[in-house]
């Protein structure tokens, strides 16, 4: 199988740097103080319930603490590494070589994210050890494990194709990180929009408003850590009637669908953004671009 020269060149150029170690570590870091402090939390509320310092019924918990802690680091990194990566070309002046050679637009902007997945893939990895006490004594199995890496690529992938977009547009990777995080705001933020609009408006109920929420993956993973501890739905439908929510709403919630549903409609979003910021590598597209058959008047 043929590699992708830019995931191949990338990767060559990161294992020969300590910045790759020097993330891991502090990676890592982050994650053991997380630990830390969930184990002294864990502790606390053993002695409260059963008097004594036995933790085991509790560790559990430590796989929501892990992971929530692992998916904000890697949301916040992974278009930040992204980012930098078209626009960085065009800082170095390398961009217009990348484009002499016989990759599509799309390839590159695929081999850019893919490189960038691959180094966080290292980190989640990495962190396994740390991971698998939640699962080795919390009796949690080990699909769920599995699962879990599939949630966290996916949204490595769709952070990097923010991150990516960002940088095809930008020709400043400081300028491209802020606009990956403001993008960042849209999509998390503005998916609630529907549903403050429609307490605003007087409505009572919350109709078909939440399914703005599937293109949140803030509330794609609430969703997954929900129904993987507890079995349930975030929004439980014995908590509410189908006349409270829409009819797709309920009945994605009433299957157990929901979390499925919205890892679609993130792979959407993330196959958009990475479309749109080929269409925008593409030479013939970009604003500095020259369509041909126009040639420069002669004086």
């Amino acid at each position: 199988m043929r590699i992708n020269p830019i995931v191949k060149k990338d990767l060559q150029v990161s294992a020969r740097s300590m910045r790759l170690a020097w993330g891991l570590f502090g990676y890592e870091a982050i994650l053991a103080i997380a630990f830390l402090l969930a184990m002294m939390v864990i502790r606390e509320e053993s002695r409260s319930l059963y008097g004594s310092g036995n933790i085991y019924n509790s560790m559990v918990y430590l796989f929501p603490v892990i992971g929530i802690s692992q998916l904000c680091i890697i949301a916040l990194i992974t278009p930040i590494i992204t980012a930098s990566s078209i626009s960085g070309e065009k800082e170095r002046q390398t961009f217009d070589v990348m484009l002499t050679t016989a990759m599509s637009p799309f390839s590159i902007v695929f081999g850019k994210v893919t490189s960038a997945v691959v180094r966080i893939m290292f980190y989640v990895l990495g962190s396994l050890p740390i991971m698998a006490l939640s699962f080795i004594v919390g009796g949690l199995g080990w699909s769920t494990l599995f699962l879990y890496l599939l949630t966290v690529l996916l949204l490595a992938v769709f952070s990097g194709s923010i991150g990516i977009f960002c940088s095809s547009i930008c020709r400043k990777s400081i300028t491209a990180v802020i606009l990956s995080f403001v993008f960042y705001f849209v999509v998390y933020g503005m998916t609630f929009l529907p549903l403050l609009l429609r307490f605003i408006l007087g409505y009572n109920d919350a109709g078909e408003s939440l399914l703005a929420l599937l293109w949140n993956p803030g509330a794609f993973f609430e969703e997954y850590f929900m129904i993987t501890m507890t079995g349930e739905s975030l929004i439980s439908t014995e908590m509410l009637r189908k006349d409270d929510v829409g009819a797709i709403t309920y009945w994605f919630m009433e299957r157990n669908i929901w979390v499925y549903v919205s890892a679609g409609c993130i792979l959407v979003l993330t196959i958009l953004f990475m479309l749109m910021a080929a269409w925008k590598v593409n030479p013939m597209h970009s604003s500095g671009g020259r369509k041909p058959g126009k040639k420069k008047k002669e004086n």
